[in-house]
């Protein structure tokens, strides 16, 4: 079955009571993070804390994400060895190339054999957050079979382009265009940034549902409270899922006639809209919606 990332909540590794609880905040994934939300004197403490939550805390309901830090500094080999040891789901990797990641995948496949684990059994997901990774999107997912999602880094994407960050972002819908485009012509999830005006919920639904528009397949969090917007915006509506059972019933009663297209309501109806009634009654079994 596939996993369901509609939601991917960041949560500061150095915080024990929250790693304690990321669990069961409802999120499909949490990202416990050793990267931003950490200090530079806290990051030896922080990963022993990450490691000792993923050996010791029941996350079974959710993808444990670690987001380790960019590969070009001191702490990365150190935080991939230690934490890829207690076999989370998935790595996080900032600014990522492709270079790094095949020198991750060969890590990862080290420690796999040395501590008897499934080789390829670590995920990956690189953060897109730069105008290198944004036009290498695409080759960055080609180059390891790890990969299974990326998230866009609003924040860091339009630093790096030397733009202002706004609510509206308008300044990202390239990005999130590129990204959407290449994780489906891959096959693998994309992510959109947070929204972080963590008291706003009207603009954070009209964010998500921009994302959604454009084809992102989730949007990261860094507030629980956010969490049952994202998911409202990501679910079919009653009205959806009905219309959609409507289709593959005409479907099917077309296929007996041998008709390939047929008519619903005055409309024609082909393969495309019949993909999209098929993914709606999908995601809306996987939601427990029917």
């Amino acid at each position: 079955m596939k996993r369901l990332r509609r939601t991917m909540l960041f949560m500061p590794g150095n915080n024990p009571g929250m790693l304690q609880n990321a669990g069961i905040l409802g999120a499909d994934s949490i990202i416990l993070d050793l990267e931003d939300a950490v200090s530079l004197t806290e990051k030896d403490s922080a990963r022993i804390l990450v490691r000792e939550a993923i050996k010791n805390v029941d996350y079974s309901n959710v993808e444990v994400v670690v987001r380790v830090n960019p590969f070009t500094t001191e702490f990365a080999k150190k935080d991939i060895d230690v934490i890829a040891r207690v076999r989370p789901d998935t790595l996080m990797i900032p600014k990522a190339t492709e270079e790094e990641l095949e020198a991750i995948d060969e890590m990862l496949t080290s420690i796999e054999k040395e501590e008897g684990f499934e080789k390829g059994s670590i995920k990956l997901i690189p953060l897109v957050e730069t105008a290198y990774g944004l036009e290498n999107v695409y080759s960055i997912i080609k180059s390891c079979d790890r990969i299974v999602g990326i998230l866009l880094g609003g924040e860091d994407l339009t630093s790096d382009l030397g733009i202002k960050r706004t609510k509206e972002g308008e300044e990202v819908f390239y990005a999130r265009n590129r990204v959407a485009v290449a994780c489906k012509a891959m096959k693998v999830d994309s992510i959109d940034t947070p929204f972080t005006d963590t008291n706003d919920f009207e603009g954070l639904e009209k964010d998500t549902r921009k994302a959604k528009s454009l084809g992102l397949t989730g949007k990261a969090a860094i507030n629980p409270r956010q969490i049952d917007t994202i998911h409202s915006v990501y679910a079919p509506t009653a009205e959806e899922i009905k219309h959609a059972k409507r289709i593959l019933e005409a479907m099917e009663e077309a296929e007996k006639e041998g008709k390939g297209v047929f008519s619903l309501d005055g409309k024609m109806v082909d393969a495309p809209i019949i993909n999209r009634a098929k993914n709606t009654v999908e995601l809306a079994k996987l939601l427990g919606l029917i």
